[in-house]
């Protein structure tokens, strides 16, 4: 399974001729949805969900998210299933299992939204706006290393807590030279602590997973 960093906090997912899109949000540049047979979407915030993007994808596309987005994407041709935590489903040959339901706090005025995140083939989790923790083995962690709801103490943390073979920085868009290289400290101080692969993989480029 290859796994490509397709911006701020899209990934594509690639197996067996199928791929998979996780949040394609409005930070993540173009082409996010080519060759796209599935798409999983954590929450509502519009960075890791562009409806307009969404709007011109073929109707056979499958999107996969929580009710509050679904609610937003009623005029889109694409097919939208709501998923909950606990739901386990199948898309594009993937085998999914969504886990989590609420966004980090951000801001004490703003409410707290909805946000499931997803465990792709037993493989690569993907927690969205939050850290949370899976309850079950992660060998590959897409792990937020920047936000408005998130200090890199506890990036740390919850590296600690799930404790992956391997942990790739996402939600980083927002970051300057200067912020990519104290992302890549960090992730490579704790990746030695853990005997892990941690560190931030570049736009567009893609690593290959068991």
């Amino acid at each position: 399974m290859k796994l490509t960093k397709l911006g701020h906090a899209c990934w594509r997912l690639e197996k067996d001729g199928s791929t998979l899109v996780i949040d394609p949000g409005s930070f993540s540049g173009e082409g996010l949805l080519d060759g796209a047979d599935a798409v999983l979407i954590t929450h509502e915030h519009f960075d890791h969900v562009d409806a307009g993007l969404l709007r011109g994808a073929a109707p056979g596309l499958e999107v996969w998210t929580c009710q509050a987005v679904a609610d937003q994407l009623g005029d889109i041709p694409a097919k939208v299933q709501v998923v909950r935590e606990g739901d386990a489903f199948t898309t594009a040959g993937f085998g999914v299992k969504a886990i989590g339901e609420w966004h980090a706090p951000n801001h004490p005025d703003l409410p707290i939204v909805q946000n499931v995140g997803f465990l792709v083939d037993e493989e690569v989790f993907y927690p969205g706006d939050a850290l949370t923790v899976p309850g079950v083995e992660v060998p590959t962690l897409l792990v937020p290393s920047n936000a408005p709801w998130l200090k890199a103490y506890e990036m740390i943390v919850y590296l600690r807590e799930v404790r992956p073979a391997r942990a790739y920085s996402t939600h980083d868009g927002l970051v300057n030279e200067i912020g990519q290289m104290l992302i890549d400290n960090f992730l490579g101080g704790e990746g030695d602590k853990q005997k892990g692969d941690f560190r931030r993989i570049p736009v567009g480029e893609s690593v290959e997973l068991a």
